[in-house]
């Protein structure tokens, strides 16, 4: 049986999971928008979002959980019970609206941590570029259910697009990278994807 490590405060995580046997969770652009704005609920409150792509199966994000004394909300839970409840409001409202009436997601939900500053970049570009990856489409600006163009445009959002611009020096430098070959196996060996 896997050990599944405790989600700690202040600390980065890749936090991913996908529908049980590869099943979709998201039918359509209604079910991408729900799933946002409950992740928004649940989990803005208690971590700052860097990166995340929601595929039709599967999903990342890349996170901080904040520092206890950052998160306004009373009483503090344990990190991963907001995710918890998440991805639990999520199922009921998919098998309400579907006729389902079973698990949607495959196993307690993934996060690794990420801990070498050399990875920080590598899960930012593996994540936008997922949908490339897996061939939605053939740049990351085509694909509207990541963090990619929030990062690239001017438009207000709770990514923290400054930060992650910096990492990458600017702008241009942030997209060039995105245009470039990732060596997925080393960033899937390293997630244990």
């Amino acid at each position: 049986m896997q050990i599944i490590e405790p989600l700690q405060y202040g600390k980065f995580y890749h936090i991913y999971n996908r529908g049980i046997n590869g099943d979709k969770l998201f039918y359509d652009d209604g079910n991408y928008n729900y799933f946002l704005k409950l992740y928004e609920t649940h989990i803005d409150p208690i971590a700052d979002t860097y990166s995340y792509c929601l595929m039709n199966n599967h999903f990342h994000f890349l996170i901080r959980i904040k520092e206890e004394d950052e998160i306004l909300t009373r009483p503090i839970k344990a990190p991963h019970q907001y995710f918890s409840n998440l991805f639990n409001a999520y199922t009921k409202a998919i098998n309400k609206k579907y006729t389902r009436n079973s698990s949607l997601f495959q196993r307690t939900f993934k996060r690794k941590l990420i801990d070498r500053e050399s990875y920080f970049k590598q899960v930012v570009v593996y994540i936008n570029t997922n949908p490339v990856h897996h061939k939605a489409c053939d740049d990351p600006k085509d694909y509207v259910w990541s963090s990619y163009l929030s990062c690239i445009s001017n438009v207000p959002s709770k990514i923290k697009k400054n930060e992650v611009i910096d990492w990458f020096d600017n702008i241009d430098n942030f997209k060039s990278v995105h245009q470039q070959k990732l060596n997925t196996i080393e960033i899937e060996n390293y997630l244990e994807l």
